[in-house]
């Protein structure tokens, strides 16, 4: 889909309001949504911005916090080595100001993280059902290896053989695949 505004690049951000049961749809690159601004008017609507939707998730947090029994709580500013960004500056914004941030805010992140990601602190992505039985068995045959070395390092070499022949019995499994999707 082309952007609605500059009709040359593709649209990356899609947005969509319904009022009354009128749908209206406005499609937007990248490039169009920033000349545009954060935030995107919309025929005599509010504005929206993703940065300020994520900054609010943000801010929310302190309400599902615990409560501390210590009568004062200590207030301990978590910042950024790398770039000196505070938590309370990058919820603020709403953006990080460096890729180590991540690293940073982790343990602030991680409640927000399993609010989006129905209860997983991680996101694992989807995976595509023509590939996703290799990618699947692909990724299942790479754990097990790792976990076959850490058997060696601690010579249980009886649980490493049983591992080892599961191995071996994947890549079969992924060669025949690979195998009869060559013939097709």
């Amino acid at each position: 889909m082309i952007c609605q505004n500059c009709q040359e690049r593709p649209a990356t951000l899609h947005f969509t309001k319904i009022i009354n049961g009128e749908k209206t749809e406005v499609h937007l690159c990248e490039t169009c949504a920033q000349e545009k601004g954060e935030t995107f008017m919309f025929h005599g609507g509010s504005g929206f911005s993703i940065h300020n939707l994520l900054a609010g998730l943000l801010n929310a947090e302190p309400h599902f916090q615990q409560t501390n029994a210590n009568a004062f709580p200590t207030h301990e500013v978590v910042r950024c080595e790398h770039c000196h960004m505070t938590y309370s500056q990058f919820a603020k914004v709403g953006r990080f100001g460096c890729s180590e941030c991540y690293k940073a805010f982790s343990n602030q992140l991680e409640p927000i993280l399993r609010r989006l990601h129905g209860g997983n602190a991680s996101h694992t992505g989807k995976i595509p059902r023509r590939t996703g039985g290799r990618i699947s068995l692909r990724k299942k045959v790479q754990d097990l290896k790792q976990q076959l070395r850490i058997l060696i390092e601690q010579e249980e070499f009886e649980k490493a053989a049983v591992l080892r022949d599961e191995i071996r019995s994947l890549e079969r499994e992924m060669s025949l695949a690979q195998d009869g999707r060559e013939s097709e």
